[in-house]
């Protein structure tokens, strides 16, 4: 399996309506994956969850990433997020995101931070709806 990275996870959950959410997380998350945002730990359930209710509210979007770098096991990565939501309203946020890989090349493990570059005040909880 190709070693995944952020945008490709990112366009399959989020900016492809048409994907199933199982598929796209089972095709870059491992069954074990744990995630942190802001200081808040979530697993891979909850992590779906936070993902199905992010896709009934964003409408489309996309990634830019700024800076990536992989050493083994070990993904670091800072991007921003654009999305559209199904208000109409367009946001940005920009993410500082550290991995672990599981030897298959999935997302094991994701320590984030999250900072709302522009866009409503109520988009600040993008990276944690749920």
């Amino acid at each position: 399996m190709t070693p995944t990275d952020i945008t490709r996870a990112i366009d399959d959950l989020l900016f492809t309506p048409g994907l199933d959410l199982a598929e796209a997380v089972d095709r870059h998350f491992a069954p074990d994956y744990r995630q942190r945002t802001d200081g808040v730990w979530s697993d891979r359930d909850s992590f779906v969850q936070h993902m199905a209710r992010l896709r009934s509210v964003v409408r489309g979007g996309h990634i830019e990433v700024h800076d990536e770098l992989r050493d083994g096991l070990r993904y670091a990565d800072r991007h921003s997020v654009t999305v559209t939501r199904d208000n109409g309203r367009t946001s940005v946020t920009e993410v500082y995101l550290f991995a672990r890989l599981s030897p298959d090349g999935r997302f094991q493990r994701v320590e984030e931070t999250t900072l709302l570059v522009s866009g409503h005040d109520d988009d600040r909880n993008l990276g944690s709806i749920k």
